[in-house]
């Protein structure tokens, strides 16, 4: 038997998100507007083979985590996730992950994370290629000197979750 993927919609306060998971977990978020070949293109080339089916545990877990996110009472991911990407892709999302909420880091910071101090085009790449952005938030990613730099669902969406995220953590709001 070959792989086995579910995928479903989740409304939130930055649009809709789709969500595709495998008994792994999280395989891609797609943002709202976001660029490229799309979310069904992504998971034709990535799952070429996958047998569709209607749910997985995952989609449960990663839905009601994102809910409680968005309605600021979470402020790190537990789901698991299925990540597919190259070795240095795979060590730039980890660093990504342990950007604490309501912060950022560099480009260039991340990739002295990852011991390729002078690789931050190549991070900025690997950042960009991030299937599941708000889970391995790479929003939290700006240039030297603070600049936003890119975002796969637009700068507006990555603008949003920073100052969501600020403000969220200005307050407290969170446990």
């Amino acid at each position: 038997m070959g792989e086995v993927l579910a995928t479903s919609v989740l409304e939130s306060p930055i649009g809709r998100l789709r969500v595709a998971v495998t008994p792994g977990g999280v395989v891609r978020i797609a943002l709202p507007r976001s660029g490229g070949a799309g979310f069904s293109g992504w998971l034709r080339g990535a799952l070429p083979n996958a047998e569709r089916v209607d749910w997985l545990p995952a989609l449960d877990v990663v839905q009601r985590e994102l809910q409680e996110y968005f309605a600021g009472q979470r402020r790190e991911f537990t789901v698991p996730l299925d990540l597919r990407g190259t070795p240095f892709q795979l060590s730039v999302w980890r660093a990504l992950a342990e950007i604490p909420f309501g912060e950022t880091r560099t480009y260039a910071e991340i990739a002295r994370r990852v011991k390729h101090p002078k690789a931050f085009r190549a991070v900025g790449a690997a950042n960009g290629a991030n299937p599941v952005p708000i889970l391995v938030p790479c929003h939290r990613v700006t240039e030297s000197g603070g600049k936003l730099g890119g975002y796969s669902g637009g700068l507006e969406t990555k603008q949003r979750l920073l100052a969501f995220e600020k403000t969220a953590s200005a307050r407290g709001a969170l446990l």
